[in-house]
């Protein structure tokens, strides 16, 4: 029998669709618990979808995983991740940690007693640290002046925790900037936010800290100079099963998510995520975030995303196909990586690049990751918002100077 495997999500990302599109392709039954018009239900790879219901987002996923009897949980996002980690301690709580979701959690994630640094980028980097992996100076953050007393200096970078995407990230230059963006991060979510997010978008987890006015922990990163780069995983028990690094050359915005990237070999990027990953007994897809220093290449890291990143379906043969490495890891049998996607290292994303740029010379020069054998979840990516196009065909249309 083929393996059944759970895709969680709470957001509407496209590349979720992709890698349940190869993962149905390494031989599993796939579903997914995901938001109401989820760009999966656009491909011939999932068999049922579930409501995850933002107002009660851990019995939505309960149900989902009641109803499929998955072997395996893919969290397809941050917030995925942490409602994995919440379940886990509410069934922990309710005295079934050694049987049913809490073994199926563990199984999908890695282990329970390494969660909390998962959840926490401030214990995040002092783990990684202490595993003798190459990070910037950080400090969890309460006072601007904490930057001077832990010799970071300017410029810095200050990250909110329980954001992803580089939504609340923010560079400072100076003691005053500190201060004021600081604050900013550190602020509760505004009441009128946390309320249309409930209503529209049917996610309530923005209503708690805006009632009980509960500030973010902000971490304080010193700065590198230097190019972005990310590794994606496919792990079981600690173990790497199959790697992909990239180098991003191109960003939606300056705090944004990649939009194109060129595959890369680095020993230093592969040696650290293999510690972390060993560190924090991880098992399942994962994701660790770098920065290459500009003078000598050196590789620090950043970041743990710890879910499916937006690279995880692309297949560069054995050793470098997450699906099916994680599919031969839970079957115990022997899946054959796919094909090579492309022998182009420069990958332009799809949607996301030519989203930013219609006229992008990396659509033509790299590798256009586009679904061609999955033509409604094309269409769909293609449903870009009217300010969007009107904006790309503005730039295509533009006279030469």
């Amino acid at each position: 029998m083929k393996p059944i495997l759970l895709m969680v999500t709470t957001s509407r990302w496209f590349p979720t669709a992709r890698l349940a599109v190869a993962l149905a392709k390494a031989g599993c039954v796939v579903e997914a618990v995901c938001p109401g018009s989820h760009p999966i239900s656009k491909t011939n790879a999932v068999g049922r979808t579930f409501l995850y219901r933002g107002l009660a987002p851990l019995n939505s996923i309960a149900a989902a995983i009641a109803a499929t009897k998955p072997d395996l949980l893919v969290s397809g996002d941050d917030l995925a991740t942490w409602h994995l980690h919440s379940l886990y301690r509410k069934e922990q709580r309710a005295g079934n940690d050694g049987t049913g979701v809490c073994t199926l959690i563990e199984r999908s994630l890695g282990a329970a007693e390494y969660f909390g640094i998962v959840d926490d980028r401030a214990a995040f980097m002092a783990a990684a640290q202490e595993a003798g992996v190459r990070v910037p100076k950080t400090v969890l953050l309460a006072e601007p002046e904490q930057l001077s007393a832990a010799q970071i200096g300017f410029p810095a970078v200050l990250k909110a925790n329980g954001t992803s995407g580089g939504v609340g990230v923010r560079v400072v230059h100076n003691a005053e900037e500190a201060q004021r963006l600081l604050r900013v991060l550190q602020a509760p979510p505004l009441l009128a936010r946390a309320v249309k997010r409930a209503l529209f978008d049917h996610d309530a987890n923005l209503l708690a800290p805006s009632l009980l006015r509960r500030k973010f922990a902000v971490t304080a990163q010193s700065f590198i100079a230097g190019r972005e780069a990310t590794s994606a995983v496919a792990c079981w028990k600690g173990k790497v099963l199959a790697s992909l690094h990239f180098e991003v050359l191109q960003k939606t915005e300056s705090a944004g998510h990649a939009t194109v990237v060129r595959r890369i070999e680095h020993p230093e990027m592969a040696a650290g995520v293999e510690k972390m990953v060993r560190c924090l007994q991880l098992s399942g897809i994962h994701g660790f975030d770098f920065m290459l220093d500009a003078q000598t290449r050196d590789a620090y890291m950043i970041e743990i995303n710890p879910r499916a990143t937006q690279v995880g379906h692309l297949a560069f043969g054995e050793g470098h196909d997450l699906a099916t490495a994680l599919v031969s890891a839970l079957t115990g049998t022997v899946v054959p990586a796919a094909p090579r996607v492309t022998e182009n290292d420069v990958i332009a994303l799809f949607p996301q690049e030519w989203q930013r740029d219609p006229a992008s010379a990396y659509l033509h020069t790299g590798y256009h990751d586009v679904p061609w054998d999955q033509p409604d979840l094309k269409r769909a990516c293609e449903q870009k918002p009217q300010r969007q196009l009107l904006g790309g065909l503005a730039r295509l249309f533009k006279p030469a100077p």
